[in-house]
């Protein structure tokens, strides 16, 4: 016998339930270092703007580059996951996928860079 068809959740209980999903999803990131080192450097940014007074649209372009970065970082450690799941010996077309993966969190890395260099060397020219 099959199992029945899982019952999709609507209204309240689809958004409860989708924020329940999300904040597993947080935690789970939390688990990984670079996660927690561009944490780390996201609260830097943000000390940094303030001693040199950003202005108040330089703290949103800079949230928004890094909420964008934790999206990266999130589906990059999913396309880990599941290519450690099924494919758990070295392939090239495993280490593409995570190379690839890795690539894109690291453009956005730079771009977060980049965007706090330019706020913190503008407020001294």
């Amino acid at each position: 016998m099959g199992q029945a068809p899982i019952e999709k959740k609507t209204g309240f209980s689809h958004l409860f339930a989708a924020a329940t999903y999300s904040a597993g999803g947080a935690r789970r990131l939390l688990g990984e270092a670079a996660f927690r080192h561009e944490l780390i450097a996201f609260g830097a940014a943000m000390v940094i703007f303030t001693v040199v007074g950003a202005s108040f649209f330089q703290y949103v372009a800079m949230a928004i580059l890094f909420l964008l970065m934790v999206a990266f970082e999130a589906l990059n450690t999913a396309i880990e996951e599941i290519v450690d799941r099924v494919s758990p010996e070295i392939s090239d077309m495993g280490k593409h996928s995570k190379d690839l993966g890795s690539f894109a969190v690291f453009c956005l890395i730079i771009a977060n860079a980049v965007y706090a260099g330019y706020v913190v060397i503008s407020r001294f020219i």
